[in-house]
């Protein structure tokens, strides 16, 4: 029978595979960036600022979560509120039960003068050089296609003062954020709808 015992170049090493730092940080739903911090905003509740320089272009936020229908949708909704984002016609991402709210949002304020922007559909990239101490927003008009209505918050010099789940329609809108569109809206767009 051979021997059991390991080489000596071996000992006291674990040969488990290393997971990579990404998936050791993260114990949420969604993905935050390390340069990012949750904190109150002037614009609405909490939001997510930049505790140090981000650069155009960099992942700043991944949303995460479960996928789920309308049906789901309209179930969870009442007791979360808006937790969710929409990932095609009629499919959301996001929590589906309280004590995952929190690791679930991404904490972007709506601003008319965004500084991050979608690409694709769960991902979140900075639109610009980001100053630490600013607020990363985005405008809902680049993820929402629904049927709500609210005043805007953002301060903005350009502020639209209502913003609606229809705003992507909107051809300004839709030049001024090509490639910073929801996959689905963008799809809804190039379709003339």
């Amino acid at each position: 029978m051979a021997s059991q015992q390991s080489s000596p170049s071996a000992r006291g090493r674990d040969h488990r595979p290393q997971r990579p730092a990404l998936v050791r940080r993260m114990s949420s739903l969604s993905y935050r960036s390390p340069k990012t911090v949750v904190k109150d905003s002037a614009i609405h509740g909490r939001g997510l600022f930049a505790r140090e320089r981000i650069a155009k272009d960099e992942i700043v936020l991944i949303k995460g979560g479960y996928i789920f229908d309308a049906a789901t949708l309209r179930d969870v909704e009442p007791s979360l509120g808006p937790a969710q984002i929409t990932v095609a016609e009629g499919f959301f991402i996001g929590p589906l039960a309280e004590p995952e709210r929190e690791g679930g949002m991404i904490f972007s304020n709506h601003s008319c003068d965004p500084n991050i922007g979608v690409q694709g559909q769960i991902v979140f990239v900075a639109m610009r050089d980001i100053q630490p101490g600013e607020e990363l927003t985005h405008d809902w008009a680049t993820t929402d296609d629904d049927s709500d209505e609210m005043r805007c918050n953002c301060g903005a010099r350009t502020c639209r003062g209502i913003i609606t789940g229809q705003d992507w329609r909107r051809e300004e809108l839709q030049r001024k954020y090509r490639g910073y569109i929801a996959w689905y809206l963008q799809r809804k767009i190039d379709a003339g709808l």
